[in-house]
């Protein structure tokens, strides 16, 4: 074949463009002992497809028949029975709710108590966001007080470009 020929199709086997028979006359080519200088770079890379082409797996590849279940499969369907276990009997979902005259005297007391701590706390949250509301206005009047500032800086640096200093 001649060399233009090959290049041309080299390039549309790097393209991936080329026939079977493109490809084994290619192949054919580079596996006789005078090739053109030039493309002596392929020479390796078909000699090395046709070498592996030949080459077979000879290994056996054991296959399990049986399916055989582990611990955690039996363990995972255990807690998904007990799960729809526990909500067939509690069933969370329910929206029973019950008046303060149905519950018992010592509900009535628990409720009494977390009433309680419930106004404790929010009392001293009402008090931490008022010290916030102080750190706030503080902040504001900072603030203002950098702009003031800023102006001032400003006409300091008028004035000394109208009165220059030695």
């Amino acid at each position: 074949m001649v060399f233009s020929e090959i290049q041309k199709l080299l390039e549309r086997y790097e393209n991936a463009e080329t026939t079977l028979k493109e490809e084994k006359d290619l192949q054919a080519y580079f596996a006789q002992d005078e090739i053109d200088p030039r493309l002596e770079a392929y020479k390796p890379m078909f000699s090395y497809f046709s070498k592996t082409q030949s080459e077979q797996f000879t290994r056996d590849v054991p296959l399990k028949s049986e399916r055989t279940y582990t611990l955690y499969q039996w363990i995972s369907v255990a807690a998904v029975v007990v799960i729809m276990l526990g909500l067939v009997f509690t069933n969370p979902f329910s929206n029973a709710e019950r008046t303060y005259a149905e519950l018992s005297p010592d509900e009535q007391q628990d409720y009494h108590d977390a009433m309680m701590a419930f106004n404790l706390l929010s009392s001293n949250f009402k008090k931490g966001t008022d010290n916030l509301s102080a750190i706030g206005q503080m902040s504001e009047a900072l603030n203002q007080g950098e702009e003031k500032f800023a102006k001032l800086t400003e006409f300091d640096n008028t004035t000394d470009k109208i009165f220059k200093y030695d």
